[in-house]
């Protein structure tokens, strides 16, 4: 039996949590995904799924053998290869993933350098403020901005990103400017909804704080919340990249110039090195190099005013 449809078979039940959704979406009888999985089992030499009435989940083997199909598969789909394309030329289509103010303020510029560079290649560029699953949604790279990486991808370090807590002078003037953070929770702090929404996070002199924060408007986009607070809104944090234009021009405040909000490293995050593309080598390269610029990373830092 083809252990590679096998395989395909196992990642669709497991991804789907249906025999019979599994069984039409590959167009095949239900009876042939039953055997399908059981030669998955065989092969694999465990049981690979939970399967009740209601309801079909991995067991601990099944995880493991989920992420070696997914890899099985993705090398699989390589296999085709043009006889006369020179492997090392870059070329073909990539899809990238990051958030949007990463890509309006940073990628959006280093992406049409890229393509100006090496102009037999295109790229998709997906906009996301949450964690895509890069295997599933077939992302060659995602620019991410954390201190928490997935284990299981290979992550590039590109640089660290700072963060300006920040208001417009008209917020400060009617509502007071904060001294400490302690005096945030006096005030309507606008938070993201996947990134510190309760917990901003600060350093002075070595000294760490965590301190709880709270508003009546939160997003998933720090852009949508750059854009309340430059209407009167209440305190963002909001990085460096984004904010420190609005903060020389005079448009916010930053604010605490004694705390530092916690950095955060940035990486080019990517699942596997087996069969790297020539293309997605050259996007990683180029990436660092770009970052490593000062011209165009890190960002001007926020001038520091005391008010």
């Amino acid at each position: 039996m083809d252990r590679i449809t096998a395989a395909n078979v196992f990642v669709n039940v497991a991804e789907r949590a249906s025999m019979t959704a599994t069984a039409e979406a590959l167009d095949m009888s239900r009876a042939m995904v039953t055997r399908y999985l059981a030669h998955m089992e065989t092969w694999a030499g465990a049981r690979l799924l939970h399967r009740t009435t209601r309801r079909i989940s991995l067991t601990p083997a099944g995880e493991q053998t989920l992420a070696r199909c997914r890899l099985m598969l993705e090398l699989a789909g390589l296999m085709p290869v043009a006889a006369d394309t020179p492997a090392d030329v870059p070329q073909g289509l990539l899809r990238l993933s990051c958030a949007q103010s990463l890509a309006q303020d940073i990628l959006a510029p280093a992406v049409a350098s890229f393509l100006r560079l090496y102009p037999q290649t295109a790229v998709d560029l997906q906009i996301s403020d949450r964690t895509v699953n890069l295997v599933e949604e077939r992302i060659d790279l995602a620019i991410r901005i954390t201190n928490d990486l997935d284990p299981n991808l290979i992550a590039r370090p590109l640089g660290s990103c700072g963060s300006v807590v920040c208001a417009t002078p008209a917020y400060l003037a009617a509502h007071g400017t904060p001294r400490s953070p302690q005096e945030l929770a006096l005030h309507n702090c606008l938070t993201h909804s996947y990134f510190g929404k309760s917990l901003w996070q600060f350093e002075r002199h070595g000294r760490q704080l965590a301190l709880p924060v709270g508003g009546n408007l939160s997003a998933n986009e720090s852009r949508v919340l750059l854009a309340a607070a430059l209407e009167d809104a209440g305190i963002a944090m909001q990085p460096e990249y984004s904010a420190a234009p609005l903060v020389t021009s005079g448009r916010l405040v930053a604010l605490l110039p004694d705390w530092r909000p916690q950095a955060l490293g940035v990486y080019a995050v990517y699942s596997s090195r087996r069969q790297m593309p020539a293309a997605l080598r050259a996007m990683l390269d180029f990436l660092a190099a770009r970052f490593s610029d000062a011209r165009h990373w890190p960002p001007p830092a926020a001038p520091k005013k005391k008010r």
